[in-house]
């Protein structure tokens, strides 16, 4: 059982982690690889909504997506961008990045490559990443406007998406231990985080939910 304070604890993270931009037209959305399919739907949804002309998919494999997602995370991302009625021509795909750092540099790479003028990016990612992926793109790519998008859900909504509520607990902590250790080592810009924010983290992890920690913390 999860309990009511760790519920609290959860609620406080999950809307930290969420930048609440105004979504507006931009130049590329950029769709970070992971194990959550919504990803390239929510990236497929701001396509069709005229927000953005081109999708750009990143992500190779990793430990939670090798079985699920075989071919590569960007690669199944762009089948199901075709499945949902995405043209071909508008999608492109890096297949190689590993992290978050990589899929902002490699996607930047990618689209200078093909000649693309990038001033602005629709940076789409699952729901309680999209700090981290904002951060890290403003820290690797700071010439660009970024607008952070993702699926909106409810903590509740989201966890019945994934069904393994301690994963996303886990997935919640782990996302906020980097977002204060990373700017130290260079990853990303660092950003205020209010205490309730640092009070909630500290007590979801004494309550266990700690194994998305990086070992040295």
């Amino acid at each position: 059982m999860i309990s009511e304070q760790s519920w609290a604890d959860a609620h406080v993270l999950w809307d930290y982690h969420q930048m609440h931009h105004e979504l507006r037209p931009c130049s590329v959305a950029i769709g970070l690889g992971s194990h959550d399919l919504g990803v390239a739907d929510t990236a497929v949804d701001l396509y069709k909504r005229g927000l953005a002309p081109l999708i750009v998919f990143t992500g190779a494999t990793s430990a939670t997506t090798r079985e699920r997602m075989p071919r590569g995370e960007a690669v199944h991302y762009r089948e199901r961008a075709l499945e949902l009625g995405i043209p071909a021509s508008s999608i492109l795909v890096e297949p190689k990045a590993r992290n978050t750092g990589e899929n902002i540099s490699f996607s930047r790479g990618l689209l200078a490559e093909r000649g693309f003028d990038v001033p602005s990016v629709l940076l789409v990612s699952k729901p309680y990443e999209e700090r981290r992926a904002y951060a890290t793109a403003r820290k690797l790519w700071p010439s660009v406007e970024i607008v952070s998008a993702s699926a909106r859900l409810t903590l509740e909504d989201y966890v019945a998406s994934i069904q393994d509520p301690r994963l996303v607990f886990d997935m919640l902590v782990g996302a906020q231990q980097r977002l204060l250790i990373y700017p130290k080592r260079g990853f990303m810009i660092s950003q205020v985080v209010p205490g309730p924010v640092t009070a909630a983290y500290e007590r979801l992890c004494a309550a266990g939910f700690t194994s998305r920690l990086l070992p040295d913390q």
